[in-house]
């Protein structure tokens, strides 16, 4: 069973101007998939696709067989599907507790009993459950803003980025949870610049390039794979992506 399936999804900031120009993918309940790429490849324009953030041009997006391509957020919501964004996920000036509760805004009669799981999942909220959020390490920001997401209980969790300025040791830690929650059967898509550790955590990899899939499969299968490596880990043999999706050894 898939709970989100993507065909050729198109559409950008413009309508003349394409950042997607056709991405296809599928993420299963319990399955974590990571989208990696250069900068410019249209991670993140996927997600606001998704979410209705940004209007499709063409495609289909559906959630558990469902078509939700071009809904409004609120109603991409309700239908199970959430993003938790890069920056500003959270509010800095309330408390964990009230970060937590605006999550769960559709059902709020639900808050307390939800709170309460969210919590369980993630012992360092409930430690911190009076602290402003203003206040907080980067990695505890993004738990929370993890927590804030999954108070709606959403079927699939949309990552955009979580690592992205974190220490070493943080976005480690991050990425744990991240793969816990996708264990709990959680359908977890997950853009990430590190995209090597990324990969180490996913079940499959999509490689963007240009707007369009490049390469796909097991993550720890392209993960292994030496020019996907040299693409992202630079250095000696340094890794160039050329527009068709190909990787290629250049000189350092």
């Amino acid at each position: 069973m898939t709970a989100l399936a993507v065909e050729d999804l198109v559409g950008g900031y413009a309508a003349a101007d394409h950042v997607v120009k056709g991405v296809s993918l599928a993420v299963a309940p319990g399955e974590l998939v990571c989208v990696i790429g250069p900068n410019g490849a249209g991670k993140s324009t996927v997600l606001k696709l998704l979410t209705g953030l940004l209007r499709p041009r063409g495609g289909r997006v559906a959630l558990d067989g469902r078509d939700v391509t071009g809904l409004p957020p609120r109603a991409v919501l309700e239908a199970g599907m959430v993003l938790v964004p890069q920056e500003r996920n959270v509010f800095g000036t309330l408390t964990v507790e009230e970060n937590l509760s605006m999550g769960c805004f559709l059902d709020p009669r639900r808050a307390r009993s939800r709170m309460a799981a969210v919590m369980d999942r993630f012992p360092l909220l409930a430690e911190r459950r009076r602290q402003l959020a203003r206040t907080m390490s980067g990695g505890q920001r993004q738990i929370l803003a993890m927590g804030q997401a999954l108070m709606s209980e959403p079927r699939v969790l949309l990552l955009d980025e979580p690592t992205a300025g974190l220490s070493p040791k943080a976005a480690t830690d991050l990425f744990g949870l991240v793969r816990a929650t996708a264990a709990s059967g959680v359908a977890v898509l997950m853009v990430e610049q590190n995209a090597l550790q990324a990969m180490e955590i996913s079940d499959r990899a999509l490689v963007l390039v240009d707007g369009r899939n490049a390469h796909e499969g097991p993550a720890p299968a392209l993960a292994r794979d030496p020019a996907i490596r040299r693409l992202f880990l630079g250095g000696r043999g340094q890794g160039r992506m050329d527009t068709t999706g190909t990787a290629r050894e250049t000189s350092p």
